[in-house]
């Protein structure tokens, strides 16, 4: 299995009931962080902007750690994403292949960071959904839709067909070519 830098969480919380209002509105974010403690923050973070809750004034109600319900399946991801660079704000719809949502969410991250330099902490992740085949916009994800797709093989090795014939040293250098 593939350890992930970023993993997702679905966070609930809410404002801390009182007695003006003993039952409060429940807000649920999913977000990807590295760990639990980073994905609350950045739950407190986004609550504080979006309405008046505080991490003093709240409570955190249940922290999930959201898991891919088919990882051996390839799938196109298009992940919605605002980040601050030098010049300013900017909104971006990126398309990435991957097994997993996290494995598409963490190709986004490296690449924001060698393409755009943006780092981590600039950039907020809106919205994420998988895409059909069809659907698909981008031509460095297109490419791989052709099912007749093959790739070359640039090294074949042959193998000893059982381990009777199976040597530690060869007596003459192995040809690498393909015929």
């Amino acid at each position: 299995m593939v350890k992930f830098l970023y993993r997702q969480f679905q966070i609930v919380g809410r404002h801390v009931p009182t007695e003006k209002d003993p039952n409060p509105q429940i807000y649920r974010m999913k977000m990807w962080a590295r760990d639990e403690v980073k994905a609350k923050s950045k739950f407190w973070y986004f609550l504080r902007k979006l309405r008046r809750v505080k991490k003093a004034n709240g409570q955190i109600l249940a922290v999930n750690e959201i898991f891919e319900k088919n990882p051996t399946t390839i799938k196109n991801y298009g992940i919605w994403v605002r980040y601050n660079s030098r010049t300013g704000v900017h909104n971006a719809y990126k398309e990435y292949r991957d097994t997993t949502l996290n494995g598409a969410v963490e190709q986004m991250y490296q690449e924001m960071g060698s393409r755009h330099r943006a780092r981590h902490s600039a950039i907020s992740i809106i919205k994420t959904a998988t895409v059909k085949a069809a659907d698909c916009k981008r031509p460095n994800i297109t490419q791989f839709h052709d099912s007749k797709i093959s790739f070359p093989v640039p090294r074949r090795m042959v193998r000893p067909s059982s381990r009777v014939y199976k040597t530690t040293y060869k007596a003459s250098r192995p040809s690498a070519a393909c015929y």
